[in-house]
């Protein structure tokens, strides 16, 4: 038996996407450098164990399944990370990511590990239509930005006044020249991870910045790598950009919500950011990962803030089918239609893009066609909505131009 709304899941499963927020392969040498399990969850080390005792790992196997011909005993999670070993690499990349109907992807190629075990930004345009895109993570870049500071000056150490002139003045001009640069179309904080979403929109004091860059400084004596945890120099950086930002309309990504236990849970929801996004009202925010779980707080920004748009990725594949399902109708309780996106977040492997985007279709159609059948929405209204959430609102506020390839994909039957 057919879909119920054809026209609906024509669009659903089978328009555009832009991918807005994702991150690089692994090169085929790193294939099975990182464990497979991080594929279904944010967790690390010995809780990542229980992943594969999760609803979203029993999913991922089932689909994966299907997609590489395993059937039976052979259909399980253990029989799947056995099966991805024997394909090429390249004929696992087309298998997993030609149905997944992507047009463009937008990369943050800040994750650790990126720089030396991923393929480069435009080597994954072999797999979409058009050219990907750049997203500036902020505060690798100024991590970046100081240490080779401290190196170069390794031997006549600078005071730290001027270290502290010197860096801003370093991480200012880089930040500008990427406002200017087309492979750019945004940039990425994850103050979330850090120090928290309660970015202050005051200025901090001179004093504040000595204190903080000192600190990172003495971090790199000791362990030969920086990373930003210093609240004042971390929010002064964040404020740097959201003024660059909104001076070049380019939107700013922000990590909300849903990731490893590297962030407090309590200081990751995007209702701590509202003085922040008050104080910058030209510049876009786009809160990323569904802002899960406090999805609810993301659309409540997006209705009230004209410069704030909600991102409802990273939830598939790593929350169960039903809560997939919740979230979607929670963005849509009061989220403008015109201001949601949708990314996959997918990192290391091609199988997280194919699940993202095979799991994003059905919940989209699930969802909106119960709106139809409640009349809620007419089956127009619904298709309008797919192609916005999809395509249109992304390629609008990152300002891709892009035309969609509306034979990307056929309705799969």
């Amino acid at each position: 038996m057919g879909p119920m709304y054809r026209e609906l899941a024509k669009v659903a499963f089978g328009y555009p996407i832009i991918d807005n927020h994702a991150h690089p392969f692994l090169k085929e040498k790193h294939r099975n450098t990182i464990r497979y399990e991080v594929l279904i969850s944010e967790a690390h080390g010995d809780a990542l164990n229980d992943a594969i005792h999760t609803l979203p790992c029993v999913r991922a196997a089932a689909q994966l399944s299907q997609l590489f011909g395993l059937t039976g005993d052979d259909a399980t999670w253990e029989g799947v990370k056995k099966k991805r070993l024997e394909f090429d690499y390249a004929e696992l990349c087309k298998l997993c990511m030609e149905p997944t109907g992507i047009q463009c992807i937008l990369f943050d190629d800040g994750l650790g590990g990126i720089a030396e075990m991923a393929e480069g930004l435009n080597w994954h345009d072999q797999y979409t239509g058009s050219p990907s895109k750049r997203i500036v993570r902020l505060e690798v870049e100024g991590q970046n930005i100081l240490q080779d500071i401290l190196v170069a000056n390794d031997n006549s150490p600078l005071s730290i006044d001027v270290l502290c002139g010197t860096f801003l003045k370093e991480f200012t001009t880089y930040m500008n020249d990427t406002a200017v640069d087309d492979h750019v179309v945004g940039y990425k904080s994850v103050a979330c991870y850090r120090t928290g979403l309660d970015v202050d929109p005051a200025p901090c004091s001179a004093d504040e910045l000595h204190e903080c860059l000192a600190s990172a400084s003495e971090q790199f004596k000791e362990n030969g790598s920086i990373r930003f945890e210093h609240k004042a120099l971390n929010d002064h950086l964040v404020k740097i950009v959201l003024d660059i930002a909104g001076k070049c309309k380019k939107p700013i990504q922000f990590h909300t919500g849903l990731g490893d236990n590297d962030i407090t849970l309590t200081k990751s929801s995007p209702a701590h950011m509202q003085p922040i996004i008050k104080a910058f009202p030209e510049t876009i925010f786009v809160l990323l990962h569904s802002s899960y779980p406090y999805t609810r707080d993301a659309g409540y920004l997006t209705s009230v803030y004209k410069n704030v748009y909600l991102d409802f990725g990273e939830i598939f594949p790593f929350i169960s089918a039903d809560a997939q399902r919740t979230v979607v109708r929670q963005v849509l309780e009061l989220a403008p239609t015109n201001k949601i996106l949708w990314s996959t977040d997918a990192a290391w492997w091609p199988e997280r893009f194919y699940l993202a985007t095979a799991q994003a279709r059905e919940v989209m159609y699930e969802v909106l066609a119960g709106f139809v059948s409640k009349r809620d929405l007419t089956e127009d209204q619904a298709v309008s909505i797919v192609k916005m959430a999809f395509f249109e609102n992304a390629n609008r506020i990152y300002m891709l131009g892009l035309k969609p390839n509306v034979s990307i994909l056929s309705l799969q039957s």
